[in-house]
């Protein structure tokens, strides 16, 4: 309300066989005290806001005519004892956009101190009497569509979370809003969609939405929570547009330059094979959706793949050796920074197996250490750069998550966070 600027006043006042006539301009709120504010939930209908016994600021400019003198000049006005009463609703059917807008408002002053400054100082208070009337007539008047249109912004804002985010090149997320929103005496329930797309391809989910239950808390402002479709659809979108396949070849190997020697070494079949050492590429790719579960403080997931050998010829041709079945199962560890959810990966078990072989069969167990290491040094790094880049949260323009927390439960993940809004 300190931004808010109400119009400008100009009339008259009846005095004794003539007129008082005034001009206020310049009218500017520079001060607001709210010592009594409250917000209570009307079930199924809205939000309901009372302001108590709240106090304002007002410079403004003054000017005062009647037929016997004039004068002008600068004032601060004090009112007290101000009480708004706003109801606000939200849209009751589904066929409204998701909206929130001001149903009732009322507005009442008490007292007005006015001190002006000007030149015919001992006829100040005769003026005064004057500008009260309608100073509480702006102040009636001019609150309501006020608040009115501050709630017009926050409907802008309200009308962002209808919209489809971008999360990277690969895939976007739909959080719009799936049913209308529920007023309890407590809270407002918003049930978003949540499902996670390849970019620019909204096909169906091979996934079903599971319903959940939050426990009821009360020790945060706003509470987001994820069940694992949301998740699920996540790992199905990425899938889809083959993030999980990758490529490690020579020039991109970190830490050392793999090559057939190194396989020689290990596995006689690979040195009689090859017995010019060339370099080697891997070839990973998930070969099933990777497996989302959410359990009581634990977030995992299943990955099963190939990973191909192959041998790089002096023409750039390659030449397989062998191909092997992978199962990865990892942990994820969750924060929250900038307004999106982040992930680290924790490489948990491995697992391989012989799928295929062009050099003979061999013991898969034999490359257990090196396929390990590999996939410590190479692939988890490279997974964690993609998921430190992190999901956007829906949420409301200028509004910032404050002191967030995750909990992991079964079927969800609950972020709790106060909140901070500034517009």
């Amino acid at each position: 309300m300190e931004k808010e600027r109400f119009p400008d006043l100009t009339g008259h006042e009846k005095f004794g066989l003539g007129n008082v006539k005034y001009n206020i301009s310049g009218i500017h709120v520079t001060a607001v005290e709210l010592p009594s504010a409250s917000i209570s939930l009307l079930p199924g209908s809205g939000i309901k806001l009372v302001i108590g016994n709240a106090s304002l600021t007002i410079d403004m400019n003054w000017n005062i005519r009647t037929w016997m003198f004039k004068d002008s000049g600068r004032s601060t006005v004090h009112i007290s004892n101000v009480f708004v009463t706003a109801i606000f609703s939200t849209p009751r059917d589904n066929t409204s956009p998701t909206s929130i807008s001001l149903t009732s408002c009322r507005t009442t002053s008490g007292d007005i101190d006015i001190k002006l400054n000007g030149k015919s100082g001992f006829l100040h208070n005769f003026f005064i009497k004057y500008l009260k009337k309608p100073i509480h007539r702006s102040l009636v008047t001019n609150s309501c569509p006020n608040i009115r249109a501050g709630i017009h912004l926050i409907d802008e804002d309200l009308q962002s979370l209808n919209v489809v985010m971008p999360i990277d090149d690969l895939a976007e997320v739909d959080y719009s809003l799936s049913s209308l929103p529920a007023v309890f005496q407590p809270f407002i329930d918003l049930d978003l969609k949540g499902t996670v797309f390849p970019a620019g391809n909204y096909t169906g989910s091979p996934y079903v939405v599971a319903p959940f239950t939050v426990t009821d808390q009360r020790d945060s402002m706003l509470f987001l929570a994820f069940s694992e479709y949301f998740f699920q659809t996540s790992s199905f979108a990425y899938y889809t547009a083959g993030a999980f396949n990758m490529t490690i070849a020579e020039e991109t190997c970190s830490y050392f330059n793999i090559s057939t020697e190194i396989f020689g070494s290990i596995i006689p079949e690979v040195a009689k094979y090859s017995v010019t050492p060339y370099p080697v590429m891997l070839k990973l790719m998930a070969t099933e959706i990777p497996v989302i579960s959410l359990e009581q403080d634990s977030f995992t997931v299943e990955i099963r793949g190939s990973m191909e050998v192959l041998a790089v010829l002096p023409d750039s041709t390659t030449q397989s050796l062998f191909t092997m079945n992978v199962a990865a199962n990892s942990s994820i560890s969750l924060n929250v920074f900038d307004q999106k959810l982040m992930g680290s990966l924790c490489l948990n078990r491995l697992q391989f197996s012989l799928a295929h072989s062009n050099v003979g069969f061999f013991e898969i167990s034999l490359l257990d250490n090196i396929l390990s290491y590999i996939l410590q040094t190479e692939v988890i790094p490279s997974a964690n750069a993609k998921l430190s880049k992190g999901f956007p949260l829906p949420n409301l323009a200028n509004v910032t998550l404050t002191r967030p927390h995750i909990t992991i439960a079964q079927g969800h993940i609950l972020i709790s966070t106060d909140v901070h809004y500034k517009h």
